[in-house]
């Protein structure tokens, strides 16, 4: 496999109001240097807590936000500095599923003119050959074609995320950005759009960014993944030895959180001990961002954790931004993880 999409370094700031009249603009740091890869045709899973950064990376890779620095290449195209006419030829290579599948859709249109709009935009067939491929597409999603004469407020939110997802695929793109499309939706409903996004992936042999904060759903779709925090990457590596051991306290924190359905086991659980409250964005801190929180800091060294920022390295099957990440032991991740 090559791979489909390379970012390297990549910041974005967004500025925030003056101090004072004549003070200076205070921004604020959603991405610090954010470096990944994707594989053609792989799920990578982006997770973090709210605040690190998930989504903004989603809103630069398709061109809803311009990075401050850094490089994007897709297919060997670089993003960063392609026009409005550059980008209206990728659209159809790039897609992105919302959050919010009611937000998403313009509730006077139909669902049918809603699949339709995208294909009518980028002039890729006559209307008869569109219609049928709406219909086709709702079919894919688990849809019937009665569907495509309702209105967005006539369906549940399982089926507005299927008419998002629908959407996304007019186009026939090769990389889809999901930012969080399960979130908004209830347990039983997230488990069929996680089931749907598995066997899209197959038949249209798509190449995924899953973005999400529910350790679970991450595991459930995708074989890599990397950990996030404020505006960086943190750890990355395979989802089975990620979830099974892992070497960063951060990503340790965030397995250790969610819940065991066994209540002897939880009680004998030991969680690892996270200080203080995530940074102010206005003000990250220097070094690793994590070192305020970071239970091994004095261990380390709190002088090095503070001034040199890591990065990241191999340890095992993984990569890890952190100072002891080599001589820190692994957790046993395994009762922990979702």
């Amino acid at each position: 496999m090559s791979a489909l999409l390379e970012i390297t370094a990549l910041v974005k700031r967004f500025p925030q109001g003056r101090r004072g009249l004549l003070g200076r603009r205070a921004h604020v740091h959603a991405l610090a240097g954010v470096g990944l890869a994707i594989e053609r045709g792989e799920a990578l899973g982006l997770v973090g807590e709210s605040g690190s950064g998930k989504s903004t990376v989603a809103r630069t890779l398709v061109g809803l936000e311009r990075p401050d620095a850094g490089s994007i290449r897709f297919d060997g195209i670089e993003l960063t500095t392609l026009s409005a006419r550059g980008w209206r030829a990728m659209r159809p290579r790039i897609q992105l599923v919302f959050q919010d599948p009611y937000a998403a859709l313009d509730p006077r249109r139909t669902v049918g003119q809603t699949i339709e709009e995208p294909l009518a935009v980028q002039r890729t067939a006559k209307p008869r050959e569109r219609r049928l491929r709406v219909l086709m597409l709702l079919d894919a999603v688990g849809l019937a074609p009665r569907h495509a004469n309702l209105y967005p407020h006539e369906f549940s939110g399982g089926q507005r995320q299927r008419v998002g997802i629908a959407r996304a695929l007019a186009l026939e793109p090769e990389l889809v950005v999901c930012d969080e499309p399960v979130s908004a939706l209830d347990v039983s409903i997230q488990a069929q759009i996680l089931r749907l996004l598995s066997e899209l992936r197959e038949r249209f042999s798509l190449t995924y960014l899953f973005i999400a904060h529910d350790l679970a759903a991450v595991r459930a779709l995708c074989p890599r993944v990397a950990v996030m925090y404020c505006g960086r990457i943190v750890e990355e590596g395979p989802a089975p030895e990620l979830f099974r051991h892992p070497r960063h306290p951060y990503t340790q924190a965030l397995l250790a959180a969610v819940p065991i359905p066994d209540p002897e086991r939880e009680a004998r659980r030991i969680r690892p001990a996270v200080l203080g409250e995530p940074p102010n964005p206005l003000h990250p801190p220097t070094g690793c961002a994590f070192h305020p929180r970071c239970p091994f800091a004095a261990e380390v060294g709190l002088e090095r954790c503070a001034g040199e920022r890591p990065e990241l390295v191999p340890v095992g099957e993984t990569r890890v931004a952190c100072h002891g990440a080599s001589a820190t032991p692994a957790t046993d991740g395994g009762p922990s993880a979702p």
